[in-house]
């Protein structure tokens, strides 16, 4: 029988449902090459890249994955807890509520600077010049430079510490990482002042020196940021936090009476 193939686009990804015979991913037998043999953060790589990790990119995306699972009573575990108050049958809806806060404030900066890096390690030049330039440029365009700054650490962020470590342990370490390092100095030589390289600003270093793709990275908080919502949502339904939450913003609402007349 001759195989017949779509003239459109076609996807390498998985085999599809209907073919109950082959279950595949990217062309590996699913259940013999792929479940017990590899773990989820290989098979998390492989499906994305169509490369299998080595033992160190292994290491350094499994640190990434695991860096950002939680950080307390963030923004996305509020949004989910309340979400999860309001609907507690389903808890994929608390998830999706809370992970649409994984963006360019909260937890997903690592896209920006990404391609800030990837254009970096792409230059040809004096990397040194090329990273006066960029602070230069977001200085006089107001903006912030992705990857920088936090409320709470400083100087230094220990999670974007760690990560470096474990990139250097995994023989890992290159020139993303040199060029993000290059960026917090000439931003403190442009600034007078220090301003801490934050967790997900490592991240896109880290991800883009074991060639993850930068439109995928924040793909990567995504997924991290999932898994510590669940534990929030099943503590939420253990001790109804959201419902002290909602006292309280009941609290703090000032009523001022119409006037009669």
């Amino acid at each position: 029988m001759t195989e017949t193939r779509s003239a459109g686009p076609t996807t390498q990804i998985g085999s599809t449902h209907s073919q109950t015979d082959v279950l595949t991913i990217r062309g590996r037998d699913t259940l013999s090459e792929i479940v017990g043999q590899k773990t989820f953060t290989e098979t998390f790589f492989f499906i994305v890249t169509g490369n299998m990790p080595s033992a160190g990119q292994t290491a350094c995306f499994d640190a990434c994955l695991t860096i950002l699972m939680d950080h307390g009573l963030t923004p996305s575990a509020l949004v989910a807890r309340l979400t999860e108050d309001s609907v507690p049958e389903d808890m994929q809806v608390a998830i999706s509520a809370g992970l649409l806060l994984v963006a360019n404030r909260h937890v997903g900066t690592m896209s920006g600077a990404g391609r800030l890096l990837a254009e970096g390690a792409a230059n040809d030049g004096d990397p040194r010049v090329w990273a006066a330039k960029i602070v230069a440029d977001h200085r006089a365009q107001k903006k912030r430079l992705p990857g920088f700054g936090h409320p709470h650490y400083a100087p230094v962020d220990p999670r974007a510490a760690r990560l470096f470590e474990v990139a250097r342990e995994a023989g890992c370490a290159g020139r993303h990482i040199d060029l993000i390092k290059l960026l917090e100095e000439e931003i403190e030589k442009s600034m007078g002042k220090h301003l801490t390289l934050n967790v997900t600003g490592a991240m896109a270093a880290v991800l883009g020196e074991i060639g993850f793709p930068v439109e995928a990275m924040r793909g990567v908080a995504v997924v991290s940021r999932a898994a510590g919502l669940v534990a929030h949502i099943v503590e939420e339904k253990q001790t109804g936090l959201a419902r002290h939450l909602i006292n309280f913003a009941d609290q703090a609402v000032i009523v001022t009476k119409p006037e009669a007349g």
